[in-house]
């Protein structure tokens, strides 16, 4: 491929899929690990792109504190993320995320691109289209739903 037919960064970034964001915690300093492998498969299938990645700590009287992932050693079952970030997460976003924690808690805060969904996306944004809402419903809203459904 020649530099002329080099891909812009424009034309990468209307190639891109949704972005998310999640803050998922656990309770104590470490999960079981069960989550991560599923993770890791959605990255290995191409489901996901993971942009950023950051682990937190609350201790018990609200302290709070990011825990550097290429510090840790080359086994560990997060070792595989030290390279996923592109400073989107900053300080404040980490501060934020703390405040949503439980006292004595851990926590991985993920940005990923919904990989799945990048050639719709792209589509939507060449016709004119754009993202106006977004938003996530509870499984537990859901289930509520259903039995209240079913009860009535």
């Amino acid at each position: 491929m020649t530099t002329s037919e080099a891909p812009s960064d424009r034309d990468q970034l209307d190639e891109l899929g949704p972005i998310d964001y999640i803050v998922l915690e656990w309770p104590g300093r470490e999960p079981s690990g069960e989550a991560l492998p599923l993770v890791l498969d959605l990255v290995d299938r191409g489901v996901i792109r993971v942009i950023d990645v950051a682990f937190l700590t609350k201790d018990a009287d609200g302290t709070h504190g990011a825990l550097d992932v290429g510090s840790l050693p080359e086994g560990h079952e997060f070792f595989g993320f030290a390279g996923a970030s592109t400073g989107l997460l900053g300080a404040e976003d980490l501060d934020e995320a703390a405040q949503a924690l439980q006292p004595g808690s851990s926590a991985a805060v993920l940005i990923w691109e919904n990989r799945w969904a990048a050639p719709v996306a792209a589509a939507m944004r060449r016709s004119g289209g754009q993202l106006v809402a977004s938003g996530r419903i509870p499984a537990e809203a859901i289930i509520a739903a259903l039995d209240a459904t079913e009860a009535g």
